[in-house]
């Protein structure tokens, strides 16, 4: 989505007869209906300004394209200026400008990150501007078909307009980024050099029309982190970490190095929510410290280790690498500092015993902290699903401070999955009465999200996105495994709906098997992926009660064992069972809820609940 967009002739025409910062103030939040901070609108009237005196040359076009804040696919990010137009040759050419006010930072060791300064507040490690103009590129190519094979060119720069060249932005150490990004910077010959820059590449206009098939390119379909993890393992580039995704990268492969040229023992934690990137960092992490280190990628839950294997053994060349992957129970009896590095995903899953029968080991956040020189634990705590999970923050601290570790903690909130879409997130916590938010409805909200009164034509729903195999339907366990048993049988059965579990040959593999959409999944199986499309099926689980939802944990299967536990704990602690089984029910259909990129379609079997969720959706554009 472009917020703003005109030919030069028009831009400059705004900045000089308009306060520019009100216009595209005005058209932001027409197209968002999100507020903008009073610092992000005078960042406005102060770069658009450098912008227009670059613009300011008869030699560039009156009709090339200018667009300002173009929000990326999927993504809540946004990119400051393109500017689009036509080369010599007639190729359709487009300029992606990273805007920073900065004037001084300081160097880092790490890669493409720079020391900023705060004035007032703390220092703060920053993406360099070209590699952040560069990411920007990259994961435009990944998603928008006009980029990928469209013919549509993107050249990336960063123009840091009150910045002095000092040795340090341009550092050698940055010049990798500096070459595929350039960096402009303060003064007369900088902006000489960026208007040539752009010469360069578009000699003619017309560039409305290129901007016009850029926003309207078609969406590549997502790529999925199992289809490439082959290929990151083997050092390629195939996700380009974004802003905090690529910081926290760079911080946790330097606490590794501190922790292993030092002896001293290291943690780190990294929380985000669902879609924040978790998995593709650590991955990322994965492949980059398997060269020099000892180090292993390590989840509780099967599903994401099953569809990672099974992905690398395809691959004859591939099949090794299965071995850097492993489950969390499997160090009850690991020395210490066995490992350089575990890096361990969806750690909220983390229990305390481990083995079949949950009667092995001290505590898996204990033995994993104990088992290697720096251990880094991905975490989401509001996605533990069942009464024995115990990973959290807490916990990890508590274990780390026992071994005498260091602990460094960091968030990732940049959101790339409902459609990009923070507002989604905290529409369904609220929505699930987990927290009260400001997201009453969906309003304006770019994702497909759809209450279905038929479970049937929900599912068919579903199986109409299937096309390139990344929609399923997941339910909450409130009907048994009747098919396991006996394949003729039907599970879930609700009126004339009639469908089975994910089938029990499928296994961990279910997301991904070809024919898996005619059945219906569960957390187990789908926690820890995503797909492009998912349908929900609200049990008996969770019902309207009035205005409150209420959870039934006796509505969940009797063999259901994220519920294990709970009769007992109900006749011992009644009041604590009721909060944990209702933060699991509600916690388990969050996780649901949130594993679709572009879309939710959703059943619940309670009447009133297809009522206020549907009250709840409010008007859509």
């Amino acid at each position: 989505m472009i917020v703003y967009q005109a030919d030069k002739k028009e831009f400059l025409r705004d900045y000089n007869d308009r306060d520019i910062e009100e216009v595209i103030h005005a058209k932001y939040r027409a197209a968002t209906s999100r507020k903008v901070a009073q610092a992000e609108i005078r960042s406005w009237r102060e770069s658009l300004g450098y912008v227009a005196r670059v613009l300011s040359d008869q030699d560039i076009a009156d009709d090339v394209g200018v667009a300002i804040e173009f929000i990326l696919p999927q993504s809540a990010k946004r990119i400051d200026v393109i500017l689009a137009g036509h080369a010599d040759d007639g190729s359709r050419r487009l300029i992606v400008v990273e805007l920073k006010q900065w004037s001084s930072v300081d160097a880092t060791a790490r890669d493409a990150i720079v020391l900023l300064r705060g004035s007032g507040r703390s220092d703060q490690m920053r993406i360099h501007p070209s590699y952040q103009a560069w990411s920007y590129t990259a994961f435009l190519e990944g998603f928008n078909e006009a980029v990928y094979g469209g013919g549509l060119q993107l050249h990336p720069c960063a123009y840091l307009h009150n910045y002095a060249a000092d040795g340090v932005i341009d550092s050698p150490h940055y010049h990798p980024y500096i070459e595929r990004a350039p960096l402009f910077l303060k003064g007369d010959e900088e902006r000489k050099r960026l208007r040539e820059f752009i010469k360069q590449h578009i000699r003619h206009g017309r560039g409305r029309q290129v901007l016009f098939d850029l926003e309207s390119g078609r969406l590549r379909p997502s790529k999925a982190l199992a289809d490439v993890v082959g290929k990151l393992l083997k050092g390629n580039e195939e996700f380009a970490l974004i802003d905090d995704q690529k910081e926290i990268f760079e911080a946790a492969k330097a606490a590794c190095r501190l922790s292993n040229a030092s002896g001293k023992p290291r943690v780190v934690i990294i929380e985000g929510g669902p879609g924040t990137g978790k998995s593709v960092v650590a991955v990322n992490l994965l492949a980059t410290l398997r060269e020099g280190f000892v180090v292993k990628y390590i989840s509780k839950n099967a599903a994401p280790r099953a569809v990672y294997s099974d992905k690398l053994i395809q691959t004859p060349e591939n099949s090794h690498l299965v071995n850097l992957f492993g489950g969390s129970g499997s160090f009850t009896e690991v020395a210490q500092d066995s490992f350089d590095v575990l890096v361990v995903d969806e750690a909220h899953r983390l229990t305390e015993k481990s083995g079949f029968y949950g009667n092995l080991g001290t505590h898996q956040v204990k033995e994993l902290i104990d088992a290697a020189k720096c251990s880094i634990f991905f975490i989401d705590e509001d996605q533990r699903v069942t009464l024995k999970d115990v990973g959290s923050k807490a916990v990890i601290r508590d274990f780390a401070v026992a071994r005498g570790a260091e602990i460094e903690e960091f968030s990732l909130t940049s959101q790339f999955r409902c459609a990009g879409s923070d507002g989604y997130l905290a529409w369904v916590d609220d929505v699930l009465q987990i927290r009260p938010t400001a997201n009453n409805t969906l309003e304006d909200i770019p994702f497909d999200f759809q209450v279905f009164d038929d479970p049937a034509e929900m599912h068919a729903a579903i199986e109409a996105k299937n096309g390139n195999n990344r929609a399923r339907v997941v339910a909450g366990y409130c009907w048994p495994w009747a098919s396991k048993k006996n394949p003729k049988l039907m599970d879930l059965i609700i009126g004339d709906y009639e469908r089975q579990w994910n089938l029990d040959a499928d296994g961990s593999l279910w997301i991904v098997a070809p024919e898996s959409v005619q059945q219906v999944g569960c957390i187990h199986t789908c926690q820890g992926l995503e797909v492009d499309y998912v349908g929900v099926i609200i049990g008996p689980d969770l019902v309207m009660d009035d205005k409150n939802l209420k959870s039934v944990p006796r509505a969940r299967d009797r063999h259901d064992k994220t519920m294990k536990g709970f009769v007992k704990m109900s006749k011992e602690q009644p009041a604590e069972a009721a909060r944990l089984a209702d933060t699991i029910i509600k916690n388990t259909y969050r996780t649901l809820l949130t594993r679709g990129m572009k879309g939710c379609y959703v059943y619940a079997t309670d009447a009133n609940l297809v009522e206020y969720l549907r009250a709840r959706v409010g008007p859509r554009h």
